[in-house]
């Protein structure tokens, strides 16, 4: 198992303290660095890699530490963040990783992640090892899968989790990672799971393995996890996944909205994610990151910028946004450059706990702001009942309801739609008589007939393809 440990330091970790850190396995390692230098490995003389370290992150954005490694371990911000992944393929590797991690907050003052797994011994007889085959990060490899165990309690979109699900992708594999029972995962990692060929495979001493999403038992079977199936062919489900979530009472209100920018110099993206925190939270987000943890302060501009840099070198940016006051909040943003112009994709969540009243009654002046202002071309709405802190158990959890459908001025105008009743629904008009938008409620969030009103609009909007594909690619 990759044992990851985790030096938090208030103070930056320079080259000093980053070689007193990689002293930890004797003079006989070999230091090597990955890509761009943002890693830093040790090596067996025999090229086996041992340790991954990874550049520093300063940590501007407050409680970041917090939702993701627990209460307690580190209450001060900023924070400088410095990940050591030991390889699973030499025993003595996890010892290399809490030295490393236990020197730099020895000479830099912190606190080491797990409690107790920072020290500062040496730790010898590490060069003539020699591991399997499987790149950095990887604990098996097959020509099927690639497997990562973590034991970690939450599992989030870290930079190097998301270069592997990506290499795994990109050579014809399924990412398939592997946890504890009482393992969770972040909004933004359960999203890149949706988006990649993946298995949440959760091992359970009870129950032997299942899948954290679906509940399938997995049997392990030509190289992979692959559901377990009964004589008639159909999916058996673990107990343990029925077992209840935790979450009585504590609600989630998600908003998937896609807007549309003309593509000039002038532009300035994040102007929608920024209105639906400041409506419905009272503040703006807190920071965002190309990875978690997220370590920047919120800037628009630098967003353009990046977006922008990366749209000359045709490749699309997804981010992750975090918010800053007392209501959980994370976003997902994800910006490309179409025939239309430049697209942003943003699912919003925001946890609510029991007895939390959620503002249904802000959305329609959300929906109003960002059809007349911000370029809406659509938005849907929905409330499911799920953990407030935004985190994906191991667990089933019910279904998400549609409140409401959103569609802009120029989504209206191609449709031809003068704002009469669809699906027994009749709409709010937003912005001028000229060219509104329109706001069609479709529940209150208590029951499945959203769903059914929303089936119905989509099948009147059957011939704006593009419209239709937004309402479906909500992620939940």
């Amino acid at each position: 198992m990759t044992q990851d440990v985790i030096a938090l330091t208030p103070r930056m970790p320079d080259p000093k303290a980053l070689l007193a850190g990689l002293h930890a396995g004797g003079p006989d390692l070999r230091v090597d660095q990955a890509g761009d230098g943002a890693v830093v490995r040790l090596c067996a003389d025999s090229g086996q890699t041992l340790l991954s370290l990874e550049a520093p992150r300063y940590l501007q954005v407050p409680r970041e530490v917090e939702r993701l490694l627990g209460k307690g371990v580190w209450n001060e911000s900023p924070v400088w963040w410095t990940e050591a992944r030991a390889s699973s393929a030499a025993a003595e590797a996890a010892r290399l990783a809490g030295s490393v991690a236990g020197r730099l907050a020895a000479v830099l003052g912190g606190a080491v992640w797990p409690p107790g797994a920072g020290h500062t011994e040496v730790v010898p007889d590490l060069a003539g090892l020699r591991g399997d085959t499987a790149p950095p990060g990887v604990d098996v490899l097959t020509a099927r899968a690639a497997v990562v165990i973590q034991g970690r309690p939450v599992v989030a979109a870290t930079t190097w989790l998301a270069d592997v699900a990506r290499n795994a992708a990109r050579t014809g594999r399924e990412l398939q990672l592997v946890t504890p029972p009482d393992t969770r995962l972040t909004f933004p990692f359960h999203t890149l799971l949706d988006g990649l060929p993946s298995r949440w495979v959760v091992r359970n001493l009870e129950c032997g393995y299942y899948d954290g999403l679906s509940g399938a038992v997995l049997d392990w079977h030509d190289g992979r996890f692959a559901p377990a199936t009964t004589d008639d062919g159909a999916p058996r489900i673990a107990e343990a996944f029925r077992q209840p979530a935790g979450a009585e009472g504590e609600r989630q209100l998600i908003l998937s909205l896609r807007t549309i920018h003309p593509a000039d110099d002038r532009l300035t993206l994040g102007g929608a994610p920024e209105l639906a925190w400041r409506v419905l939270t009272g503040a703006p987000p807190a920071g965002w990151s190309t990875a978690e943890p997220v370590n920047v302060p919120w800037s628009r501009r630098q967003l353009t910028e990046l977006a922008r840099g990366r749209a000359q070198r045709s490749l699309p940016t997804w981010v992750v946004v975090v918010g800053g006051s007392d209501r959980p909040s994370i976003a997902t943003v994800r910006v490309t450059h179409t025939a239309v112009g430049v697209e942003e994709r943003t699912t919003i969540v925001l946890g609510y706990g029991s007895g939390h009243d959620v503002p249904l009654d802000l959305v329609p002046e959300l929906a109003a702001s960002l059809a007349t202002d911000h370029g809406l071309a659509t938005m849907l709405v929905q409330l499911r009942s799920a953990r407030a802190d935004l985190s994906t158990p191991a667990r089933h959890q019910p279904p998400s309801a549609p409140l409401s459908f959103t569609l802009g001025p120029d989504a209206v105008a191609g449709l031809g739609l003068t704002g009469t009743a669809l699906a027994d629904t009749v709409p709010m008009r937003l912005g001028p008589a000229a060219g509104p938008g329109l706001h069609y409620v479709l529940g209150d969030g208590g029951g499945p007939s959203g769903w059914e009103r929303l089936r119905k609009i989509q099948a009147r909007m059957g011939r704006l393809s593009r419209t239709t594909d937004s309402v479906a690619d909500t992620g939940f």
